[in-house]
């Protein structure tokens, strides 16, 4: 007896062929998300990091500043702790939505999919 796969391909190759191709297409939308994702992630990243610089740096002037500056003298002192503060601020909202957990796992449609055609595969193996 043939197995209902073998006589699928003899008999209807063009069937495998877009089964096939729908798996192609299933496979560049998943890698198109995956790296979508990849690419948000690594700016999140780089802009943090690039705004923790910034604020280390403010935050470096600013004690500086506070250091030769007389306290009596001082106009807006509020200022040396402002300066820095929104650039860190932006620096930790980036790197905490960075490294917050993607909300899909990368090619779950993929393994869903092929899991469904091998329970097809060993129910018609079985008939």
């Amino acid at each position: 007896m043939i197995h209902p796969l073998f006589l699928l391909i003899a008999t209807r190759p063009q069937l495998l062929a877009d089964h096939a191709e729908a798996y192609a297409e299933l496979i560049a939308t998943e890698v198109g998300h995956v790296s979508s994702t990849w690419r948000r992630r690594s700016l999140l990243y780089t802009v943090g990091l690039g705004c923790l610089a910034v604020g280390v740096v403010l935050a470096g002037v600013a004690l500086m500043l506070w250091a030769v500056t007389p306290a009596a003298s001082m106009h807006a002192p509020w200022a040396l702790i402002a300066a820095p503060l929104l650039p860190l601020a932006l620096a930790l909202w980036c790197l905490l939505v960075a490294r917050s957990p993607a909300k899909a796992s990368g090619f779950a449609a993929i393994l869903q999919q092929m899991k469904a055609d091998l329970a097809m595969l060993r129910e018609a193996s079985n008939s």
